[in-house]
């Protein structure tokens, strides 16, 4: 596999409260996460970083424990990693009254025999690109994608929504926590593509698709430089898993 990966805070931020992890070359656990933080006085560059680090830990300390044979189980050490982080992020924010407010989406990719194991909260993004087609593996928890559901406003209206940024789910708000868990097969030629909203509401996923396939081994660089181009009004963060 080859992976790459990128942070940037953007054209309009003074900081960044995105934060991902990437699995060293030498484990043999192949582990990705990626959160996207919210939340006054640096709450939400506090929220991904202790999300981020207490689902890595998790996974890492309970995943030789369990039986890896057992699709399940791994989906079941994803959900409690997940609600580890949460909790985490409740506990900080209890010590601070300054950080009540914080709170932060995650996305967790662990690759195993060939399956992407996915956990997922919050509106930050997981791709799969196979053969030519690019398609959303996630659904955004926000009010908007609802009101796409229930078919109030078309997908279309939703790009430029003026709730667009408004979450129903994520880590911080409460306990215990229900993300979506998920596997797909990981097949050779296949692209996973994990991004935080600061990518997908400035660049399509048309773009997204040219540009992984044009530049591979600089992708991550290229979208970056796309959404600045278009503003940056966010923190944009990209991690690109290519099983080749």
């Amino acid at each position: 596999m080859r992976i790459f990966a990128k942070t940037d805070k953007g054209k309009a931020r003074d900081i960044n409260e995105d934060f991902y992890y990437i699995s060293e070359d030498i484990s043999h656990i192949k582990l990705y996460i990626l959160a996207d933080g919210m939340g006054g006085y640096n709450g939400g560059e506090i929220a991904s970083h202790l999300a981020t680090l207490a689902a890595k830990n998790y996974i890492l300390e309970k995943f030789d424990k369990i039986d890896h044979n057992n699709k399940e189980n791994i989906l079941e050490l994803i959900k409690e990693a997940m609600n580890e982080a949460n909790q985490a992020v409740i506990d900080r924010a209890m010590e601070n009254q300054e950080l009540e407010q914080m709170g932060t989406t995650l996305e967790i990719c662990l690759i195993y025999n060939n399956r992407a194991y996915i956990g997922h909260i919050g509106d930050s993004r997981i791709y799969r690109i196979r053969r030519g087609i690019i398609r959303r593996i996630t659904t955004d928890h926000s009010y908007v994608q609802e009101l796409v559901e229930d078919g109030t406003i078309t997908k279309e209206e939703a790009l430029d929504h003026p709730k667009k940024n408004m979450l129903t789910k994520a880590l911080g708000c409460g306990l215990p926590v229900e993300p979506d868990i998920e596997f797909k097969n990981f097949l050779n030629g296949d692209v996973i593509v994990m991004c935080s909203d600061g990518l997908t509401n400035m660049v399509s996923e048309l773009e997204i698709y040219n540009i992984i396939t044009e530049y591979p081994e600089i992708a991550v660089d290229k979208l970056i430089e796309k959404a600045n181009s278009f503003g940056g009004y966010d923190n944009v963060s990209v991690i690109i898993i290519m099983n080749s």
